[in-house]
């Protein structure tokens, strides 16, 4: 009788929600209408008719950010190309979106970014208008649809217990104090939250930590439970779509390939084409500003290969800072050599601490760097002849490669995930060859099997820890025979954005008083949207380029999901299922 009279509360709150969000939807259409009505023309023309000589642009970081706003400064400032210059400290582009390797040497992703069809509406706009490699007459954005649409996700094994056993996650476990708790916090404002803790929300409720929920939204997502109250709300508003779905991760959007060859890659491809200006192996390592009031990005201090240079921004010029990247640091192993102990240290994130000295509103690093054993995790990427062990996986799943996800081993020590994503899945990738993504978030902790810290571990322990997990311990050596590499990679702060912080730890993108300087990363503040995402990449870039150029054009908005009545009726069923 009681969880009748808690489903009953909750309906009533739905239906009163429900009504709100009617009203609220009905006024973000037309909101949204008289946005698209704007005479984007207009604003067409006034760009055309503007003179950029001797102007340039300075992106600081080539990856996904900086290349983002390279493309809108030319497609829709109508920027030359030319002008434009990115600095890269590796000799690859794209930051966190990579994806390399041999078939000799072995293939590795050092992390899996999930895309979503619905709630990234920047990174569609943007890839619409950018040619597919394969195709120059589709875009970026109808490949990757096309494909995901072929390639529908439903996972048949979200968690598996230590027994081997595929379990049922269709109820999300909650008890009515558990619910009331997440119905109070997206509720909840933002500036009641500084500095708080997930952990601390739910201090009297231990048990939401063993439901199912919080297992598949915690590896979904990589938090953990001294994340930052901040990004916990606001992915439960922003991905409220996606927990009526989670225990099948439909929502996941697929690449064709891995993220750099399906994302990264024609992107480059078209700002060169275009004529921009890469610059790599070259560290910006320090940003003077200009000594009177406000914010005017003066001197560039560049490591260019080992040699030191500066670039002096001239009037008129703009200047668009990564000031943090949560691959920063990253260390490689391989079958027979645990991924070294990261000594660099993170090179966005010095720069970001450095001109935070110089300046009043640029944030605040501290929180994000300062806890190495709260912000790791480590990957693996296993590369094999044949595909025999993924044909045992999909047999014990149910599950094609590349229809899955993200399959947990939720009584695993490290906390171990894996993702079999649909072969190739990379662009030279044989087609004798298989490779498949894992990470564990405790690496930390000794394995059941292998009795030693994940961070400890060779390529081949991972594996051998996540066969035992697999119960194929039977099989370890004819699986061993097929293994071409293993190649483990720890990073130190790849969930550094996740840390708990106050709201004015992050820049905003633009800090006020700026004439010439913004900042983009996972590290900017943009209300209501949702780090560790593609679409907060590209949002961030497409506010730098339109506020620094004066563009009268529509950024799309985060869509109010959180508002929609169907998808709330949706959310409070699910909670009580």
């Amino acid at each position: 009788m009681k969880k009748k009279n808690g489903l009953g509360k909750a309906i009533v709150w739905g239906a009163a929600a429900a009504a709100a969000g009617v009203a609220a939807k009905k006024a973000y259409d037309n909101s949204k209408k008289k946005q698209e009505e704007k005479v984007d023309n207009v604003s067409d023309q006034v760009m055309e008719n503007r003179s950029y000589e001797g102007k340039n642009a300075y992106f600081v970081g080539g990856g996904l950010g900086s290349m983002a706003g390279a493309a809108y400064l030319i497609r829709d400032c109508k920027f030359p190309a030319e002008q434009i210059t990115i600095y890269e400290g590796m000799h690859i582009l794209g930051g966190s979106n990579d994806g390399i390797g041999t078939p000799e040497g072995g293939f590795v992703c050092r992390g899996g970014r999930m895309l979503n069809e619905e709630t990234y509406e920047n990174f569609w706009e943007l890839f619409g208008s950018i040619p597919s490699l394969n195709n120059p007459d589709r875009s970026v954005t109808e490949e990757i649809l096309n494909f995901d649409h072929a390639h529908p996700t439903h996972a048949k094994a979200r968690l598996v217990d230590k027994d081997g056993n595929i379990l049922d996650v269709r109820s999300m476990g909650f008890t009515q104090e558990e619910r009331m708790a997440l119905l109070k916090l997206m509720n909840t404002p933002e500036d009641k939250l500084d500095d708080m803790t997930i952990e601390q929300w739910f201090a009297d409720m231990p048990h939401f930590f063993t439901t199912n929920f919080w297992y598949m939204w915690q590896t979904t997502f990589a938090f953990q439970k001294w994340s930052s109250l901040f990004e916990f709300r606001r992915y439960m508003r922003r991905m409220i779509l996606e927990f009526s779905r989670i225990e099948t991760l439909e929502g996941v959007t697929r690449t064709p390939l891995n993220q750099y060859d399906s994302v990264i890659k024609p992107l480059e491809t078209y700002l060169r084409d275009k004529g921009v200006n890469f610059i790599e192996n070259c560290t910006v390592t320090d940003i003077d500003f200009a000594d009177r009031d406000g914010i005017t990005a003066k001197t560039l201090h560049l490591d260019d290969n080992g040699e030191e240079k500066t670039v002096e921004i001239q009037a008129g010029d703009i200047c668009i800072m990564t000031n943090a990247c949560m691959t920063d640091s990253a260390t490689l192993g391989d079958l027979h050599t645990p991924a070294p102990e990261p000594e660099l240290k993170p090179i966005s994130g010095e720069l970001w601490s450095k001109v935070t000295m110089k300046k009043p509103g640029l944030g605040n690093p501290e929180p994000f760097f300062g806890d190495v054993h709260e912000t790791n995790w480590e990957s693996f990427t296993v590369t094999s002849r044949g595909n025999k062990l993924l044909k045992m996986i999909e047999d014990l799943t149910g599950n094609v490669p590349g229809s899955g996800a993200l399959m947990t081993f939720k009584d695993s020590n490290w906390l171990m995930s894996i993702v079999i994503a649909a072969q190739p899945h990379f662009i030279n990738q044989p087609m004798d060859e298989t490779i498949f993504w894992g990470y564990g978030l405790y690496t930390d902790h000794v394995g059941d099997y292998v009795k030693k810290p994940m961070k400890d571990c060779t390529g081949e322990e991972m594996l051998t820890e996540l066969l035992h997990h697999l119960h194929m311990e039977d099989h370890i050596d004819e699986i061993m025979a097929d293994v071409v590499n293993v190649i483990p990679c720890m990073m130190p702060y790849v969930d550094a954005q996740f840390q708990p912080r106050k709201m004015t730890d992050r820049p905003n993108v633009v800090p006020e008083g700026s004439t010439n300087f913004a900042m983009i990363s996972q590290f900017v503040e943009i209300p209501d949207d949702m780090v560790f995402t593609e679409e907060y990449s590209v949002r961030a870039a497409r506010i730098a380029v339109y506020t620094l150029m004066d563009v009268d054009k529509t950024i799309c908005p985060v869509t109010p999901y959180v508002k929609d009545p169907k998808v709330l009726l949706k959310a409070v069923q699910t909670a009580y299922r």
